[in-house]
């Protein structure tokens, strides 16, 4: 059974514990240490496997176990001299502003905290990192926690880290499978060495397995991995888990987004984005989906037409173009409840099953009478008449390999589960050209590697989708000229027709755009 109480605790699952005991490599008389041992699971696995030299330490003091060598203290207070060959685990995971104050206050004087962090940085950082200060040279760490902080700017201090005082070994890829209860996010186990010799490669085991948890044969054999040798990682850099052919692929891509380099440094702030050419917004709330979409539209009078908009769900979208649309009520105007009867006969008793719980909407401080939206957010620019692109703005890509960027004409509007572009300005390139281009296969593995991902959860608000690359046209080349324009005839083809032979002309356009 697995809980969770306010020091981040979400406890190992016995399998996944032995499995993790099974990974190390130091004999049965090496000394090991739990850091945050809660109820004792990796300890019993570790006595079962025949290690007998353990310590371990646990914070809380109310899980009770059965083994009377625990210390009942933080972690983060024993001295470094305190050496050991293995450090085993499942570290506490709590972000800085959700941290207890007992907390925040050792970590305010603590020395390894101060040198490499700060209240950006989460609780993990300094159990990874002072674990390692507490390894003998050729002592290992074997971690299991989320991934997140493979390629997230605040954790770049302990990536460094690790790149300057050892290597790993192999990590274990098990995406979003339930390892723990109630708990939605891209797990890893890995296995780092403490050592100064520096490795070109190391191994990654991808959990292939479409649902559920391993068996312990399954485990043991591996054989519910796909197994790749990926580079290891490098300081100052992204930690992508791919192998060298892709990771080559995504330079190569960002390469052809770059800006012309006018100095002698060069970052990611000089690539070209899809926000610098691109207007992004997130769809309208209403506050109850349900009160506001109608189907029998028949018996509406005029005013009652007038007031309904189409508005493309996140389930009516798909790559380039829509399955449907849902109509929905768009009223905004204030009024009293009877003048609101009087005007709207139909759509008042249409309101009236749900007038209890659209009285409960969470109101924004406002009071917001039952036939409105709680938040017409970015209303202004979806009411402006010129076609734009909506994708969801969430999308699982655990059993996919293509994002839904979709076309919609004019007077198409996005709710909260939808996210829409729009070119502003400053942008040359067509609609239908950015629509392609975000449908792209090198946009997705882009963002399969570097968007914002929860478990197998792409995240497409306003700032992800800002920050994908953009190749943009190089007007003055007219072989990029013209294939712009096939391009988007192409495209106004596929959108008119629905002929998905047009797609792999637009796919090979893109191979001669990019060189390849």
């Amino acid at each position: 059974m697995v809980s969770k109480n306010k020091y981040g605790q979400y406890f190992t699952i016995d399998l996944i514990a032995d499995f993790m005991v099974s990974l190390i490599s130091h004999p049965k008389s090496s000394k090991v240490v739990e850091p945050s041992c809660g109820k004792g699971v990796f300890l019993k696995n570790l006595l079962n496997h025949g290690f007998t030299n353990l310590a371990a330490y646990e914070i809380d003091t109310t899980l009770g176990t059965d083994f009377d060598f625990i210390k009942y203290q933080s972690f983060l207070e024993v001295p470094t001299s305190e050496k050991y060959d293995v450090v085993i685990g499942n570290p506490p995971y709590i972000r800085w502003k959700n941290l207890e104050s007992e907390l925040k206050k050792e970590l305010e004087t603590n020395l390894l905290w101060n040198k490499y962090f700060n209240s950006l940085c989460d609780y993990l950082f300094i159990f990874i990192l002072k674990s390692i200060e507490h390894l003998e040279v050729n002592g290992e760490l074997i971690f299991i926690c989320t991934e997140y902080w493979l390629n997230t700017t605040h954790s770049v201090t302990l990536r460094n880290y690790m790149c300057q005082n050892g290597y790993f070994t192999d990590i274990y890829h098990f995406k979003e499978t339930p390892l723990f209860e109630k708990v939605t996010a891209s797990f890893i186990i890995f296995r780092y060495v403490k050592s100064k010799e520096k490795k070109d490669a190391m191994n990654l085991f991808q959990y292939n397995k479409p649902k559920g948890l391993p068996s312990k044969e399954e485990l043991s054999t591996r054989s519910c991995f796909d197994i790749l040798t990926i580079p290891h990682f490098k300081e100052n850099s992204r930690w992508i888990l791919a192998t060298e052919d892709v990771q080559n692929h995504l330079i190569r891509f960002e390469n052809e987004c770059t800006r012309p380099n006018t100095t002698l440094f060069q970052d990611q702030s000089d690539l070209y984005r899809i926000g610098h050419y691109c207007d992004i917004g997130n769809g309208m709330v209403s506050g109850l989906d349900l009160a506001f979409q109608i189907n029998d539209t028949q018996w509406l009078n005029d005013s009652e037409k007038n007031v309904l908009i189409d508005v493309y769900k996140a389930r009516n979208l798909d790559a380039y173009l829509s399955k449907g649309v849902t109509k929905y009520i768009f009223i905004q105007e204030d009024m009293s409840d009877d003048a609101f009867t009087l005007k709207y006969p139909h759509l008042a008793e249409h309101f009236k099953p749900y007038r209890e719980e659209l009285s409960k909407r969470y109101s924004y401080n406002r009071t917001i009478p039952y036939w409105q939206f709680v938040f017409p957010r970015n209303q202004t620019m979806f009411e402006r008449t010129e076609p734009r692109i909506f994708v969801p703005c969430k999308e699982r890509i655990s059993n996919k390999d293509y994002f839904r960027f979709c076309y919609a004409p004019s007077g198409c509007y996005p709710t909260q589960d939808v996210t829409a572009i729009f070119k502003n300005k400053n942008c040359k390139e067509s609609l239908e050209y950015i629509l392609a281009y975000l449908n792209n296969e090198r946009v997705f593995n882009w963002l399969r590697f570097n968007g914002i991902i929860k478990g197998a959860i792409v995240e497409f608000s306003e700032a992800p989708i800002a920050s994908i690359p953009f190749r943009p046209i190089r007007w003055e080349s007219d072989k990029e000229v013209n294939i712009h324009n096939s391009i988007t005839e192409e495209v106004k083809r596929y959108i008119s027709d629905r002929d998905s032979h047009h797609l792999p002309t637009i796919n090979n356009l893109f191979k001669a755009l990019f060189n390849e």
